[in-house]
């Protein structure tokens, strides 16, 4: 799989399971998404868990102070 189908993938799930578009700060979700999935890609060990559940797993700290 190619970093940009990587960062697809990540970004699109996470619209998919968050169900909103931007953070409460205005933030949108999908740019943060871009910005972030490859960071995970980067990481053999990510990138073998797949895009979902490396999206999963950011999503899970989202709301956090």
């Amino acid at each position: 799989m190619t970093e940009t189908e990587f960062v697809k993938r990540f970004t699109d799930h996470c619209l998919k399971e968050c169900g909103f578009t931007n953070f409460d700060d205005g933030t949108s979700v999908a740019d943060y998404c871009k910005s972030t999935a490859p960071t995970y890609w980067a990481d053999a060990a990510y990138r073998e868990e797949g895009p979902e559940a490396c999206a999963d797993g950011d999503m899970s700290y989202w709301g956090e102070e």
